[in-house]
C-alpha cells in the first residue's frame, strides 16, 4: 500500500474518532429532562422516582463515586457487611433530613476513611524516612485511621440528627402559634399550612412543606400527619402531628390543640433549661474551688508567712 492510501486510512480513522468524540460531548453536555423539570416539582414526594431521574448531586462524595464508582461501591458493600445496621442508618438519614440512600452513606463513610488513611499514610511515610524500623507501626496507624474515618462519619450523622432535632424544637412553638392563629382566623388546615410554610423557614417548615406536598397530591390530611408522626424522632413533634390528625378527622377545635401543643413545648424547654443549669452548677464550682479559692487563701496567708520569715532569727 502506498503512502497516500495509508494517509487516507489514518485520516478517515482520525475523522471518525473526532466525530464520535464530538457527538458524545454534545450528548453529555445536553441538559437532562429531569434537570429541566424537577426544579418546578421539587415539593412533590419522591413516589415512583427512580435513581435515574434524581438530580445529580454536587457533593465531593458523589463526584468521587462517579469517577471511582465500582471500587467505591464494592468498598461500601464491604462496610455494610461489616457494620450492618442499615435500618438504623436509614432512620437517622430520615431524621437528619438527608435525601440519601444507605448505600450513598456507606460510600461517604468509605471516602472519609480513605481521606483519613491518606493523611495518616503521608505522616507515616515521613516518619518512616526518618526511622525505617517503624514501618509496621505506620501500617497499623493507617489501618486505625481508616477505621476511625469510617466511624467518624457515622458519629457525624448522629450529630447532624441531634442538631436538626434541636432546631426543630426551637422552631416548634412559633410554628404552632402561627398555625393556631391562621386556623383561628378562619382558614382551613391546608390553607394554614400553606401560609405558614410560605412565611417561615427552617427544618420544621420543610417537614410541614413535605406534608403539604403530600396533601396536594391527594393524600388525606390525617394520613399525611400520621406519616409525619411515624417518621419523626421527637415525641413532641409526633404528638403534635397526631393531635392535628385527630383534630382533622374528628372535627375537634384545632386552634386549641395547637395552642396547647405550643405551651407544652415551651414548658418542656423551660424544664430542660432548669435541668441543664442544675447539671452545670457543679462544673461552675470547678474554677471557684481550684482557681479562685487557692488565690484567695494565698493572698490571705502570704503576708503572714513573709512576716514570720522576716521576724524568725
Amino acid at each position: 500500500m502506498s503512502l497516500a492510501v495509508w494517509g487516507a486510512l489514518l485520516g478517515a480513522l482520525a475523522g471518525a474518532g473526532l466525530v464520535l468524540a464530538w457527538s458524545r460531548v454534545r450528548v453529555v453536555g445536553r441538559p437532562q429532562l429531569a434537570t429541566r423539570v424537577l426544579p418546578y416539582v421539587r415539593d412533590l414526594p419522591q413516589v415512583g422516582r427512580t435513581p435515574a431521574l434524581r438530580v445529580a448531586s454536587a457533593s465531593p462524595t458523589s463526584a468521587a463515586a462517579g469517577v471511582f464508582g465500582p471500587l467505591l461501591r464494592s468498598a461500601a458493600d464491604a462496610v455494610e457487611r461489616v457494620l450492618g445496621g442499615a435500618t438504623s442508618v436509614r432512620r437517622r438519614l430520615e431524621r437528619a433530613g438527608l435525601e440519601r440512600t444507605v448505600h450513598d452513606f456507606r460510600v461517604e463513610q468509605v471516602v472519609w476513611g480513605l481521606v483519613s488513611f491518606s493523611v495518616s499514610a503521608v505522616v507515616g511515610v515521613l516518619a518512616t524516612l526518618r526511622d525505617p524500623g517503624s514501618a509496621v507501626g505506620t501500617l497499623l496507624l493507617c489501618l486505625a485511621a481508616l477505621a476511625t474515618g469510617v466511624i467518624a462519619r457515622d458519629n457525624w450523622l448522629t450529630h447532624q440528627v441531634t442538631t436538626r432535632e434541636r432546631r426543630i424544637l426551637e422552631e416548634f412553638p412559633t410554628i404552632a402559634e402561627l398555625l393556631a392563629l391562621s386556623v383561628a382566623a378562619g382558614e382551613g388546615p391546608v390553607a394554614a399550612l400553606d401560609r405558614v410554610c410560605r412565611r417561615s423557614g427552617g427544618e420544621l417548615s420543610r417537614e410541614l412543606g413535605r406534608v403539604l406536598a403530600a396533601v396536594r397530591t391527594g393524600e388525606p390530611v390525617g394520613s399525611a400527619f400520621d406519616r409525619m408522626a411515624a417518621t419523626s424522632g421527637l415525641p413532641l413533634v409526633a404528638r403534635f402531628a397526631e393531635g392535628i390528625a385527630v383534630a382533622v378527622e374528628r372535627g375537634t377545635p384545632l386552634a386549641d390543640v395547637l395552642h396547647a401543643q405550643a405551651a407544652d413545648v415551651r414548658e418542656a424547654g423551660r424544664r430542660e433549661l432548669i435541668e441543664t443549669a442544675a447539671r452545670k452548677e457543679v462544673l461552675m464550682m470547678v474554677p471557684v474551688v481550684f482557681l479562685v479559692l487557692p488565690v484567695t487563701v494565698m493572698f490571705a496567708f502570704w503576708p503572714g508567712v513573709v512576716g514570720l520569715s522576716m521576724t524568725t532569727p
